[in-house]
């Protein structure tokens, strides 16, 4: 362990937490097209979208959409909520297709 610490294979130590026992339960991947595609579009969306507390994970993707957006919360009140006032407030956000987690299998 030491040894790829030292390599920089580990890069660090992470805790697991239930979804369920810390309230954010409802889990929906949001896919993401931005209006543009220029640099400074992007890295406003990408600087915006890290500092919601909702969102567990982006990804920037090739092709269509451009973003998966995970986003952990409450109920489908509280996605609602962070949907109407946050996400689709960003300048950049052209379309969000919001798919609700069925069930988590791994991860």
């Amino acid at each position: 362990m030491k040894r790829l610490e030292a390599e920089g294979v580990i890069t660090g130590y992470r805790a697991v937490i239930d979804p369920r026992a810390a309230g954010r339960a409802f889990e929906v991947v949001v896919a993401v097209e931005i209006a543009a595609n220029d640099r400074r579009t992007v890295e406003e969306f990408e600087t915006s979208v890290v500092a919601f507390d909702e969102v567990v994970a982006v990804r920037r993707l090739f092709g269509k959409p451009d973003y998966f957006v995970h986003v952990a919360v409450a109920d489908a009140e509280a996605f609602e909520a962070f949907q109407m006032s946050k996400l689709i407030g960003l300048p950049a956000v052209a379309r969000a297709v919001s798919h609700q987690t069925m069930k988590r299998l791994k991860g």
